[in-house]
């Protein structure tokens, strides 16, 4: 799966335009790639919703994606509440082949009439579990079942913070596989930490079906697993593949190494990996950290502490509280402060 152009769009304030995601998902379609994700970084219907005016509209997006990708298969990205049936029928008159439904792991009953009329419509449908380290593996076992009950086709594992490590992703496939050792799971990391490529491999070695990637990674917060990287490292491993790498590094170089806007390590996207953090929170936090004059990166952490899937009021203010006390705090080495 690419997301080059989905996920990728919030680099660039989400102004893909139309010609754009013909130019971008043409290309990847020639490579090779099975899935292309295109449109809105948050979805069908986040420009109506003003959640980020995106360059095109869905429509011009979508017509885009019909008149550029031939051989593999494109869709597009659909949260509840934001995204309606209307939004997919529309898609669906396009010929659009995938959506992608994204709730957090505790609410995928919201998801219900969206897969629902996807499945009428014949789409295929990969459930995005977002924020999945907020839940058990067996949590995530037990929510799995229930969207594959709704009709799902593939359910994923999202590391939305690029925090979890690979041991933690295999406790969460190994309780899915428990109890559906042959349904499509799919995982989409972030590269906080630095891990997304070698918790992506990890998935390949351990078989989960689909590993989603990106243009030189470009992404939310710290980006996505960078396909260069991805392959090169299966490359080393022995994994055959369809993909000539050489040709992907061009395009990667050609197409979207020139919106690479962050050169070095930002430290509020390692914070963010470190807490688990989402960083759809941080304009919220660093209004409340420079309001009470807190370094950012520690009222992300005190705020993970207490909850990692939400950022309300009240649990907000205990960790302005809490990250003041700890920023007070001496650290002391015996006989130094």
């Amino acid at each position: 799966m690419d997301t080059t152009l989905r996920d990728g769009s919030y680099v660039i304030d989400f102004q893909f335009s139309a010609q754009d995601t013909r130019t971008i998902a043409k290309r990847l379609d020639n490579l090779g790639f099975e899935l292309i994700e295109i449109g809105h970084g948050t979805g069908l219907g986040s420009s109506e919703k003003n959640l980020g005016k995106a360059a095109a509209t869905d429509e011009e997006y979508l017509r885009a994606g019909s008149e550029s990708v031939v051989k593999g298969k494109w869709g597009m990205f659909a949260i509840p509440g934001i995204a309606e049936v209307r939004h997919l029928e529309q898609a669906s008159s396009y010929g659009m082949d995938f959506v992608r439904i994204g709730t957090e792991v505790a609410s995928v009953s919201k998801g219900k009439e969206l897969i629902e009329a996807a499945k009428k419509l014949g789409l295929y449908v990969h459930c995005n579990f977002m924020k999945t380290y907020a839940a058990t593996p067996d949590q995530f076992a037990v929510q799995a079942v229930k969207c594959f009950e709704m009709g799902a086709d593939a359910v994923y594992i999202v590391d939305s913070a690029g925090g979890m490590l690979p041991h933690e992703i295999q406790s969460y496939i190994d309780a899915f596989r428990a109890v559906k050792p042959k349904a499509t799971l799919g995982f989409h990391g972030h590269n906080n930490l630095g891990l997304a490529v070698a918790n992506s491999v990890h998935c390949a070695l351990r078989g989960v079906d689909i590993v989603d990637t990106s243009l030189q990674g470009l992404g939310r917060s710290a980006g996505n697993t960078p396909i260069s990287q991805y392959l090169a490292v299966l490359s080393r491993y022995g994994f055959t593949h369809h993909f000539d790498l050489i040709d992907v590094m061009a395009a990667s170089e050609d197409l979207a190494r020139p919106l690479v806007r962050n050169v070095g390590v930002d430290t509020i996207d390692v914070t963010a990996g470190l807490a688990q953090f989402h960083s759809g929170f941080l304009g919220k936090v660093q209004e409340a950290a420079d309001s009470n004059s807190i370094d950012v990166r520690r009222l992300i952490i005190e705020l993970c502490k207490l909850d990692k899937e939400r950022a309300d009021q009240p649990t907000l203010d205990l960790a302005i509280k809490n990250a003041l006390t700890a920023a007070n705090t001496k650290y002391s080495v015996k006989g130094q402060v």
